[in-house]
């Protein structure tokens, strides 16, 4: 398949741009390969003969195990790179990495990078197709498509919820992935957090805004709760921990006071005691570690829809068989 004919293009570098069909497409590929990670041998052969590089220039466990499990199960040929244990280390450019990479004969590149754009950056300028597993402030399309898969799995619908995302939404690409793809599908949207860890003019992207974590709760179907980023914040955007906890943590009490059968959803890690109180996360309106479970289903999807795989030959492709 021809990458210009491919359902996705060539790459996935945002949500930014896709519509609600491909949006859908991608879950409903990833629904067939829950499966594959229930079985006693986790693997098919869709991508043997292919060479997925994971080229992290930033900490990651969850997203760089995730997608490297779905290459496996896939039985792609993987190799991991890390900033600190490759040539950047010693003033080489992305693009001669990439580059360098390239003359080694590969087939698709899944990339973090801690600057907004890099992803884009990379994939105009190498043929392999590109992944963007979180890129500075930008976007991480996989954590908001495997958000929407379990929010799907356990609501049936996407259409008509409500949904808020709480917390530093100013230092988070989850966020605007989250908004993109939800709004795509026609989710209504909210954000709730402290003027300070909000974007200015966050209201442009066509999102309800709550000042206070109660009334937000008393308005949502769904709670995708953010980390506090404090690595990289270095003014003084909350008072303390323990302040922003008492305003804006989300609590068992304060769950109980919205009277609301409310889902919650975090994309990790978390900051326990902070935006969210281990009672919560562990607690029967949690679906956290669904989260982790579908993420290797739509990472799985996503590298198949990007090798050429078809959508609707998804099934067969899961049995092993030609797709």
């Amino acid at each position: 398949m021809n990458p210009v004919t491919m359902p996705l293009g060539k790459d996935l570098v945002g949500l930014e741009g896709l519509d609600a069909q491909q949006i859908t497409m991608i879950l409903d590929t990833a629904e067939p390969f829950k499966e594959i990670s229930e079985r006693r041998i986790k693997k098919v052969p869709v991508l043997r003969g292919k060479t997925i590089v994971n080229l992290f220039f930033e900490p990651s466990t969850r997203t760089r195990v995730s997608f490297e499990f779905a290459e496996k199960r896939l039985s792609a040929d993987t190799v991991n790179i890390s900033s600190t244990g490759s040539s950047v280390t010693k003033g080489e450019t992305l693009v001669d990495t990439a580059r360098n990479l390239e003359a080694m004969k590969i087939d698709m590149v899944v990339m973090r990078h801690g600057s907004s754009g890099a992803a884009r950056f990379l994939a105009e300028r190498i043929p392999s197709m590109v992944v963007n597993a979180g890129d500075g402030r930008h976007e991480h399309p996989t954590q908001a498509l495997l958000d929407l898969l379990t929010i799907r799995d356990h609501l049936g619908r996407l259409e008509g919820l409500k949904v808020c995302i709480v917390g530093d939404v100013l230092h988070s690409r989850v966020a605007r992935s989250n908004i993109f793809g939800l709004r795509a599908l026609g989710a209504q949207v909210a954000v709730c957090g402290p003027r300070t860890l909000l974007p200015v003019g966050i209201e442009d992207m066509g999102v309800r805004v709550f000042g206070r974590v109660e009334a937000a709760m008393e308005w949502a179907d769904v709670l995708n709760v953010l980390r506090l980023q404090l690595e990289r914040m270095e003014g003084g955007f909350v008072p303390s921990l323990r302040e922003y906890n008492r305003i804006y943590g989300v609590s068992r009490a304060r769950l109980e006071a919205a009277g609301r059968d409310i889902l919650i959803l975090h994309p990790g890690p978390m900051n326990r005691g902070v935006e969210i109180d281990s009672d919560v996360a562990d607690g029967p309106h949690s679906v956290i570690l669904n989260q982790v479970t579908n993420g290797v289903a739509v990472r799985m999807a996503v590298l198949y829809l990007l090798a050429g795989g078809a959508p609707d030959k998804a099934e067969a492709a899961k049995r092993g068989s030609d797709a």
